[in-house]
């Protein structure tokens, strides 16, 4: 059971995802100051309101009953939709699918795609130097 557990945890997927959900957190951070701090008190003043969510207000009355309904606060969170949405899409979306279609066009023109090679483990460095060290003790040798 652990094992699976750990599998799970390792692989690749989820890792990303992980780093994903913390990026993402940390731009709608970004994106919400933008929006409460620029386009916020931009759209309010239009509407002389303090801020944006208090623009746009609608009382509904039933009989004694009064509440308000703030459409500048749906503004806000459209406006802030539309940003998050259009940088991810300029930013991830789009250099991605010029990337893949740059790969496609060279597979279809016969140019092979370069395939990173294994990087160097320090095992095999040390196989390396070991080996060279044999060698040349071995050359340096007298010879009787």
């Amino acid at each position: 059971m652990l094992k699976g557990f750990k599998e799970f945890i390792m692989r690749g997927n989820v890792i990303d995802l992980a780093v994903a959900v913390v990026i993402g957190t940390a731009f709608t951070a970004v994106v919400t100051s933008i929006v409460t701090n620029i386009f916020n008190p931009l759209i309010a003043a239009m509407f002389d309101a303090k801020t944006l969510a208090e623009a746009l207000p609608i009382v509904l009355r039933s009989g004694a009953n009064e509440s308000t309904m703030h459409l500048g606060a749906v503004i806000a969170a459209i406006i802030n939709f539309l940003l998050i949405a259009a940088v991810v899409y300029f930013v991830f979306v789009m250099p991605l699918n010029k990337l893949k279609e740059a790969q496609d066009r060279r597979r279809k023109a016969g140019i092979p795609v370069v395939v990173a090679e294994e990087p160097t483990t320090e095992l095999d460095l040390l196989t390396e130097i070991r080996d060279l060290l044999a060698k040349n003790a071995a050359s340096e040798t007298p010879k009787h």
